[in-house]
């Protein structure tokens, strides 16, 4: 059943505002939320089911350029990137997150859903334990950060995310101090969007059965719309988070992704 656009296009901008609120508040990749929401929603404006988990991606990875963009230049203006670190992590991130596109045209339409519902699963365990590591390591060679990057980009455009939730982890058990991991992670993640969102275009317009108003596998009505939004309402979350208990919050998200993340694998 397709449903008329001006009223999907009023479910973009909805999903757009609830994506840039959590991203405020909870500091999580709108991703995480996109995806799944997308699922549900392109089908019902014709999408063949054959491409849907791929656009759902490619279209993800592109609203997160917008939302990394703006908050990797409030981190940059306040002095929390590295960018040292930024020139070893980068060739890493943007091959790992072009190759992710690869690998996610590899798999089979069928298992690509399964894969996501994995990644989630483990993201939420992290979340829900409140898994945090400590500084037990001083940075690597530049080669090695290369080598990490290109396996954080990887995951992050097979799940269409950013990859904060992997990127900031990584720096802090590598010794970077937390602001300076959360601003870096914003600009690495721009970096692996926008390389995976490349991959996903340059794949998808070779498919014949691309809907109207798409370029490859970006969905640009659903860019728009969640884009739009998103980037809006991020500050509201931000304003929140001296209102509202965030690490409660962000242990119900992650209950919430529990139950995302096993009903992708189940199908």
């Amino acid at each position: 059943m397709t449903v008329d656009f001006s009223s999907l296009f009023v479910l973009y901008l909805l999903l757009g505002s609830i994506v840039g609120v959590m991203a405020g508040l909870l500091g999580i990749g709108g991703g995480l939320l996109v995806v799944p929401a997308l699922l549900w929603l392109l089908p019902q404006a014709g999408i063949d089911s054959s491409i849907v988990m791929q656009m759902a991606l490619g279209t993800s990875l592109a609203t997160i350029i917008l939302t990394s963009t703006s908050s990797a230049l409030n981190h940059l203006r306040l002095g929390n990137v590295e960018v040292a670190l930024i020139r070893s992590l980068a060739p890493g991130v943007i091959a790992g997150g072009f190759l992710g596109s690869y690998v996610a045209e590899l798999i089979p339409s069928q298992y690509l859903p399964k894969v996501f519902g994995v990644i989630v699963l483990l993201l939420a365990l992290q979340m829900l334990l409140a898994l945090k590591l400590t500084a037990t390591r001083t940075l690597p060679s530049p080669l090695k950060i290369a080598a990490s990057g290109s396996v954080i980009g990887i995951v992050s455009s097979l799940a269409g995310i950013g990859g904060g939730s992997l990127t900031v982890p990584y720096l802090s058990f590598h010794g970077i101090e937390m602001r300076k991991a959360i601003g870096s992670s914003s600009l690495c993640g721009t970096l692996i969007a926008l390389a995976g969102m490349i991959g996903f275009i340059l794949h998808g317009v070779q498919v014949t059965n691309l809907p109207p108003m798409s370029l490859g596998y970006v969905y640009l009505p659903a860019l728009c719309g969640i884009g739009v939004t998103s980037i809006l309402t991020t500050r509201i979350g931000a304003k929140l988070t001296s209102h509202l208990p965030t690490s409660t919050l962000k242990k119900i998200f992650a209950i919430f992704l529990v139950f995302i993340g096993s009903k992708m694998f189940l199908g």
